[in-house]
């Protein structure tokens, strides 16, 4: 009965453990939606390029991802934050680079100058500008 016990308590601990690590992924969605945005570009998918900006922001995403056409780009050491929300905005700021390679030569984009206009709608969190 003892070892029942002891192995129902080391259960509840991983189980506490794993839902923990998944949790805090989910703490933060429009951060989330920032990085998702940025590997959409760095990928060079415009479709989930697309659908992870709102339409008033669409139409300069996808220049966005016009300008990386000729170029391989990648992301490095990129982690986003929100730094402020009010009401269904957040504004979201990124550590790393997008690092991008053309003709040989290579160059970074610093995206801790950046701040990313984040807007849930219909429960979606998107892009919908840079400051």
């Amino acid at each position: 009965m003892r070892k029942f016990g002891t192995v129902i308590v080391l259960v509840s601990l991983l189980l506490t453990l794993v839902l923990s690590a998944c949790g805090g992924k989910a703490a933060d969605p429009a951060a989330r939606a920032v990085e998702n945005y940025l590997n959409a570009l760095v990928n060079k998918d415009s479709t989930k390029l697309s659908a992870l900006s709102c339409a008033e922001w669409e139409s300069n995403a996808l220049m966005e991802l016009d300008s990386l056409q000729a170029v391989t780009a990648s992301l490095d050491g990129v982690t986003c934050t929100t730094s402020s929300a009010s009401g269904t905005t957040s504004d979201v700021k990124c550590q790393g680079k997008i690092l991008y390679t053309y003709n040989n030569e290579n160059q970074t984009l610093d995206l801790s100058a950046l701040t990313y206009q984040v807007t849930q709608q219909g429960g979606e969190y998107l892009v919908c500008g840079q400051k």
